[in-house]
C-alpha cells in the first residue's frame, strides 16, 4: 500500500495566545513538540478548504504548546484559524518500529478472521483507557475489536492489505 499522498491529522489550533498572532495548538507527536518538525502543515478549517503552511514556529508555554504561523500576525488572523486540523503527508513521518503501525496505514485494510471468514474492512481506529479500538466495517454491519497483537489483532501485512484477528464473526 503506498503512503505517497496519504495524509496524517497530527494537530489541531485550539485557541488564541497573546495579541501578535501566536495560536495554541494540540499536538499528537509523540513528543509533542515534534509536530514542528513535519511541515509543510495543511490546514482545514473546512471540508474541501486546505492551506498548506511552511515555517511555522513553536515553543512550550505552560502545559501547553503555541505556534506562529508565517503571514499571521494579529489576534483577528488567527481568531480565523481555531477549530482547523493539522494535517501532514504520511511520507514526512518516520519508519514506524518492527512490528508497529501508524493508523493511518491501517485504514482500508481489509480484515479476516483466523478462519477466513471476511469481516471487512478498517474505517478507522480510536484510542480508550485500556487500548485502542478497531472499527470494521462491512455494508451496514459494524464491528469494534480491541487492538491487542497477539490476542484479537493476530498479524497485520500492509503489503497485503489485510489483518487477521481472533473474532467470533456473529459478535
Amino acid at each position: 500500500m503506498s503512503q505517497s499522498g496519504r495524509r496524517v491529522l497530527i494537530g489541531r489550533i485550539v485557541g488564541l495566545y497573546g495579541v501578535q498572532g501566536w495560536l495554541k495548538i494540540e499536538s499528537w507527536a509523540e513528543p509533542r513538540m515534534r509536530i514542528f518538525d513535519y511541515q509543510p502543515w495543511l490546514l482545514s478549517a473546512a471540508p474541501g478548504v486546505e492551506t498548506q503552511i511552511a515555517g511555522v514556529r513553536g515553543r512550550p508555554q505552560g502545559k501547553g504548546i503555541v505556534a506562529q504561523l508565517p503571514g499571521v500576525d494579529d489576534r483577528e488572523q488567527a481568531a480565523a484559524l481555531i477549530g482547523s486540523d493539522i494535517h501532514v503527508d504520511r511520507a514526512q513521518l518516520p519508519a514506524p518500529a518492527e512490528g508497529e503501525y501508524y493508523w493511518v496505514d491501517l485504514e482500508g485494510l481489509e480484515v479476516v478472521t483466523t478462519e477466513g471468514v471476511l469481516l471487512g474492512r478498517v474505517t478507522h481506529l480510536f484510542a480508550t483507557g485500556a487500548n485502542d479500538v478497531v472499527v470494521i466495517r462491512d455494508g451496514e454491519r459494524e464491528r469494534l475489536v480491541p487492538y491487542v497483537m497477539g490476542s484479537y489483532v493476530r498479524s497485520v501485512d500492509l503489503s497485503a492489505g489485510r489483518m487477521v484477528v481472533d473474532w467470533d464473526p456473529e459478535f
